[in-house]
């Protein structure tokens, strides 16, 4: 059994780092639940450089280290460990927040998942040649039976997988998508993830 994870806003809370973040320098108060866009930048009707600026916070090292785990995953993800289903985690994180990453992971009880980075929403600035950098190719090359994610702008990668189960865990930011196809299932929580992946 072959799984996709997504790692920011399924293994950890985000967007709700990023509301406060956005809050404490711009003054803008909107909460979680009104994070309609996985834009932020629309979300939060940023300028660009006021993205910039957060989005360089929100990856700095300790920063990315304090993010609150969300409920149940590691619990689940080590289960499937321990019935040996092989579990990726695909991230569209910039390659330079690799080592808090990893860190995160380790810290939370996910030292056994590999981490790939993918560049997933054409972010090439942040990206560099890397033992852990996944391009496309190499990444439409894997196989995997199940996948959990929550963006919408990452559906496209996942649809051309047509074999593979989609997971969408629910977000405000997805409420109003529409998915590409019956492969894709919205999941409340990862107790309802843990309920999908069956042999």
């Amino acid at each position: 059994m072959n799984i996709y994870v997504d790692f920011d806003d399924c293994l950890c809370e985000t967007a709700r780092a990023f509301t406060e973040i956005a809050a404490r320098f711009f003054g803008k108060s909107v909460p979680y639940e009104d994070v309609r866009f996985f834009n932020l930048q629309k979300s939060f009707d940023l300028k660009d450089e006021e993205y910039q600026q957060l989005m360089a916070e929100g990856h700095l090292p300790e920063v990315l280290l304090a993010y609150e785990e969300t409920p149940g995953c590691s619990e689940v993800i080590n289960e499937w460990l321990d019935k040996g289903y092989d579990v990726k985690i695909i991230t569209g994180r910039p390659y330079s927040s690799y080592e808090a990453s990893r860190q995160w992971l380790d810290e939370h009880g996910l030292d056994r998942v590999k981490i790939y980075f993918l560049n997933k929403y054409g972010r090439d600035e942040f990206y560099k040649n890397g033992e852990h950098n996944l391009e496309l190719e190499d990444f439409y090359k894997m196989k995997f039976d199940f996948a959990v994610e929550d963006s919408p702008l990452a559906f496209p990668y996942l649809e051309h997988f047509q074999d593979t189960k989609v997971m969408v865990f629910d977000r405000p930011w997805n409420q109003d998508c529409e998915f590409p196809n019956n492969n894709f299932t919205r999941c409340l929580d990862w107790d309802s993830i843990r309920t999908m992946v069956v042999k």
